[in-house]
């Protein structure tokens, strides 16, 4: 049976219960940097970015970032990007059978291999948003933590790493500054993150004019995600699947029907996350 791939999409050679993404969204621009390929990341964000790209309201993909070569990163390759979200559950009082192939992600980099194209795509006039999920111990000050490393070793290093590039290459534009939503599951998450980043910038000793640049064009949200996802069906429900889909998928992922990502922010934030426009589930 043939593997999920672009190739498969274009010739929509899938089962009838499948629903893909037009081929136009494979060469979306990519607007978003991730850090973090959880599932849980994978089922509510970059599903929210799929679903409201399938509505022409983003019209953006995600870069991933991933810290090492391990785990499933040989599988975005094989795929593409592509994996399959199976939602399952109750929404209206409506049972919800539902596989959506997501094309949110355009690629994943290896920060340990890759970092020099991380800091190009933070170079990229595309991006807007930087989303994470590197569990609650990653917002965390790393004190010692060199910006300049290839790459820094914490998540707050590593961000604003990314965001000196940015201010680099544009010369500090004040309309270059990026919305950054971390969802780790940790209170005032954004808060928080914003705090360790002008520390961490103050103990790299970097200039006074990054710092109100970081200070001011840029908006870390606070967010609150909600939504199981169990990841992995075992394998006999993978087999299942399989036969379903009509097609083998090593990302697939399972996901209940109810979804919330609630995000703080301005009208600024609103009009760069326009994906909240595409489903009640982003507030």
């Amino acid at each position: 049976m043939a593997i999920l791939s672009e190739a498969l999409v274009r010739a929509g050679a899938v089962g009838a219960a499948v629903s893909l993404p037009d081929a136009a969204l494979l060469a979306l621009p990519e607007k978003v940097l991730q850090f973090g390929t959880g599932v849980l990341l994978r089922g509510l964000p970059d599903f929210l970015i799929d679903q409201a790209n399938r509505q022409g309201l983003f019209n953006g993909r995600v870069v991933v970032v991933k810290s090492t070569s391990g785990g499933d990163v040989a599988a975005f390759e094989r795929q593409q990007g592509l994996y399959t979200v199976c939602v399952r559950g109750i929404e209206d009082e409506q049972p919800v059978h539902e596989n959506v192939v997501c094309a949110a992600i355009s690629r994943v980099l290896v920060a340990r291999t890759d970092w020099a194209e991380v800091l190009r795509v933070a170079a990229s006039p595309e991006l807007q948003v930087v989303v994470s999920n590197t569990t609650e111990v990653g917002i965390v000050l790393d004190a010692s933590d060199d910006v300049y490393a290839q790459p820094p070793r914490s998540f707050p290093g590593k961000l604003l790493a990314v965001l000196l590039a940015r201010y680099e290459a544009f010369g500090g534009a004040a309309d270059k500054g990026l919305v950054i939503v971390p969802t780790e599951l940790v209170s005032d998450n954004g808060t928080q993150l914003r705090a360790i980043l002008h520390e961490l910038a103050a103990h790299q000793h970097l200039s006074a004019e990054f710092r109100r640049w970081l200070a001011e064009a840029n908006t870390v949200c606070n967010s609150l995600v909600d939504r199981i996802v169990p990841g992995a069906p075992d394998a006999a429900a993978h087999a299942a699947l399989t036969q379903e889909l009509g097609y083998e998928d090593e990302l697939l992922i399972m996901s209940e029907a109810y979804r919330l990502w609630a995000i703080e922010g301005n009208e600024r934030v609103r009009q760069v996350l326009s994906f909240e426009q595409a489903d009640a589930g982003v507030i």
